[in-house]
């Protein structure tokens, strides 16, 4: 799997073709979004019945890598459940899968806004902050939009880096995503570079918004 490399405020990381993010001086795996039992939480809610088996691919697209990185710490920017209920009620092969990825390493959780009561609110991250949703100055890393940008006429989820705020994009498999010019994701990433998620992990430049 590629990645690219980069520094940001004093941090030297790789930006995985997966859209995770790594920190190798600490082994900290860092992932946005996983949106774990999502299809329960649709058919719960009266929605549409989606196969239930996006919870095993986000978490066999995480545990590879678990495997090629064999990182100390992995770290959910929030909404790591589609709801709190859905933390509750993983079905058993999620459940073992997720027993799995915190074998001989810490797994820490930051509480989205679809998941409130799931875990804290913020970590540091060297001079960075860690949460779900980008605040005032920075530096931050977080998630919560889902970024993608265009390329060749396709969508490609997209880790984007600006001048004080990081987003990555959503790692779950029934994610959709926000398309990295929208005026939401610019007030906060106004120019600097995308990383898109294709078989390798290709850095493109951000236009000034």
């Amino acid at each position: 799997m590629t990645g690219f490399a980069f520094t940001w405020h004093g941090l030297q990381l790789e930006a995985r073709c997966s859209g995770a993010l790594w920190w190798p001086e600490e082994r900290w795996l860092v992932v946005a979004d996983l949106h774990l039992g999502k299809s329960e939480r649709m058919a719960r809610r009266g929605g549409a019945l989606l196969p239930p088996y996006e919870g095993i691919e986000t978490l066999r697209r995480l545990e590879a890598e678990a495997e090629a990185l064999d990182p100390a710490v992995i770290v959910s920017l929030g909404d790591g459940f589609d709801d709190d209920a859905a933390a509750e009620g993983l079905n058993p092969a999620v459940e073992k899968a997720v027993a799995a990825l915190g074998q001989g390493r810490r797994l820490l959780w930051i509480a989205g806004n679809h998941d409130p009561k799931t875990g804290g609110e913020a970590l540091k991250m060297g001079r960075a902050t860690l949460r779900h949703e980008p605040q005032g100055d920075g530096p931050d890393i977080s998630g919560h939009f889902h970024p993608v940008v265009r390329l060749a006429g396709a969508r490609r989820r997209a880790l984007l880096v600006g001048p004080s705020h990081m987003i990555l994009p959503a790692f779950g498999a029934y994610t959709g995503g926000l398309d990295a010019g929208s005026r939401v994701i610019t007030r906060w990433v106004p120019q600097g570079f995308a990383v898109a998620c294709l078989h390798k992990a290709l850095p493109v430049p951000l236009r000034a918004a």
